[in-house]
């Protein structure tokens, strides 16, 4: 599948992982991980940007528990209609991009947001678009943090609240599952790959790792940071 293929798929999603679907579920553990690893190493006054935030119930977690400058990028334009519906508060006071991630973070500045995070939003990005992982290095000042199904290989981690990052038999194997792709109900690619490798290859270091039920969740500090 070609990588505006992939957009195309997204942009026009209903039903299953629509933006209605994740509105429906609501703030959850994950949001609750996130915000975690967010209060260790930035301030609610900090700008936080998530990635493919569909209808921003992860960032509506953020702003209950006193984040107040926070953005959204989603390529399904129908996620902040559902996101005015369900999260009004949200809706009124984040700044929300209705566009690929692609054409969005260029344009940002560098160390543009305290933190930015992605829940199973990058294992869809193209391989043909893998330099967008150099630009979320370049915007994130103090933390990147990813929640992505890493598939059979994913790392046995340790809690997220530690920061041993010794490389373990397990996320050996995610490198060799690195690049696999997996089509979800035969309709659009997952693919699979190290993220710890992907972000510290680009000279992050990762400071948090842990298994969740079905993603592996990692904690990264850019350079410089």
């Amino acid at each position: 599948m070609k990588s505006n293929d992939v957009l195309d798929e997204w942009a026009d999603r209903s039903g299953a992982y629509s933006p209605d679907y994740y509105a429906y579920y609501g703030p959850d553990e994950t949001s609750e991980r996130v915000r975690a690893l967010l209060d260790e190493r930035v301030d609610t006054t900090d700008p936080v940007l998530e990635l493919g935030c569909s209808s921003g119930r992860h960032l509506r977690h953020l702003q209950e528990e006193g984040y107040d400058d926070l953005h959204g990028i989603d390529v399904n334009a129908d996620a902040f209609e559902v996101m005015v519906e369900e999260y009004p508060e949200l809706a009124h006071a984040m700044r929300f991009y209705a566009d690929p991630i692609e054409e969005v973070v260029p344009d940002f500045d560098d160390d543009a947001f305290g933190a930015v995070f992605s829940v199973e939003t990058l294992q869809h990005v193209h391989p043909e678009n893998e330099w967008v992982f150099d630009e979320l290095v370049r915007i994130a000042d103090d933390l990147i943090v990813t929640v992505e199904h890493e598939g059979p290989g994913d790392a046995e981690a340790t809690d997220a609240e530690t920061a041993d990052t010794e490389a373990t038999d397990a996320e050996a194997t995610a490198a060799e599952a690195a690049e696999a792709v997996n089509y979800v109900h035969d309709e659009f690619p997952l693919y699979y790959r190290d993220w710890n490798a992907v972000f510290t290859d680009r000279g992050c270091e990762q400071v948090a790792v842990a298994e969740l039920d079905r993603d592996t969740l990692r904690a990264f500090r850019p350079p410089d940071a």
